[in-house]
């Protein structure tokens, strides 16, 4: 049996984008480097670059999503790529077809990359080991698992804004339990050379041994914020918890809600960040979100130009 990463082909580049665990710092740096060349597309009058022209991107979701299925959208239409979007819940699955089934029929059409997103932790890993080799997979978000692309996409604000990983202190605040988010943040966190991770929340919001994932853990906002150079909110995804993890959603603000007084704790240039939808009056206040030291909407920008650039080095390898 192999060890080599399934994300990466016979050479070392990357084949697949399926978690940001595992993958070297090397691949990851490049990845941040190919979307700082993108990131300038988005301003010009002509948004599109020819990379991707004749190539098949299909978006295959089976689970709702906006935020990522229409970055994913426009990143590839300005590389010029064809694109597919498949409303899978409505089709396959409802006539018994399996996941291999679907995938295999649409390779069929000559695929060259499918973008998945599904609520069972190792769909995207299970296609890709199936897949034909010339063909390339990226997990757009697999149950409470991973979303690399939204990691990376943070890693790339933080970049931006920080310049350096070696330097910082990075606090995670909120549902880390159910958060496919936080999982792909704390891996490339510490690939980039990220010296101190911390994560913030009520003991029931927080997975089992977390910290065997080289985190510090606080459930205390005053002490977890103190000296941190970033802050990254995670929405309470109410959706994915099997019981009553909190007593209420006002007592959870009271206590885990990012407010300008919870901020001032922070350095002063400390930047926030979060991956949306969010829960305002939940998790962060108004005047966070929409104030000075808020990068959410850049965020979005640069998801973008960091899911151009998974792609165009997905197909150039």
């Amino acid at each position: 049996m192999s060890n080599r990463n399934p994300q990466l082909n016979k050479n070392g580049e990357l084949q697949h984008l399926l978690t940001t665990e595992g993958l070297p710092a090397a691949i990851l740096v490049k990845i941040l480097d190919t979307a700082e060349s993108f990131v300038g597309v988005t301003e010009r009058d002509v948004k599109k670059i020819p990379l991707l022209r004749g190539k098949s991107v299909f978006n295959l979701f089976f689970e709702p999503s906006t935020r990522t299925r229409t970055t994913f959208d426009i990143a590839a239409k300005r590389l010029s790529a064809d694109i597919f979007n498949l409303n899978i819940a409505a089709s396959s699955q409802t006539k018994g077809e399996t996941l291999l089934d679907t995938v295999n029929n649409l390779s069929a059409m000559y695929a060259d990359i499918f973008v998945v997103r599904h609520s069972q932790s190792g769909a995207a890993h299970l296609i890709a080991r199936h897949v034909h080799p010339e063909i390339h997979v990226i997990n757009a978000g697999d149950g409470s698992h991973a979303h690399p692309t939204q990691g990376l996409l943070d890693m790339f604000t933080i970049r931006r804004y920080k310049k350096e990983f070696h330097n910082l202190r990075v606090a995670i605040i909120g549902d880390i339990l159910h958060s496919r988010v936080a999982r792909s943040q704390i891996h490339a966190l510490t690939t980039l050379g990220v010296p101190e991770v911390r994560v913030i929340a009520p003991k029931t919001l927080l997975p089992n041994m977390v910290e065997r994932l080289g985190v510090h853990v606080y459930h205390d906002m005053a002490k977890g914020l103190q000296d941190v150079d970033v802050l990254m909110m995670l929405r309470l995804q109410n959706e994915r918890m099997q019981s009553a993890n909190l007593p209420s959603s006002e007592e959870y603000f009271k206590y885990y809600g990012l407010t300008q007084e919870k901020l001032s704790l922070a350095r002063s240039d400390a930047i926030v960040m979060h991956p949306g939808p969010m829960n305002r009056g939940v998790e962060i206040d108004s005047s966070v979100a929409d104030g000075q030291q808020s990068v959410i909407l850049p965020q979005v920008t640069f998801g973008v130009a960091v899911r151009m650039a998974v792609m165009s080095i997905l197909v150039g390898s």
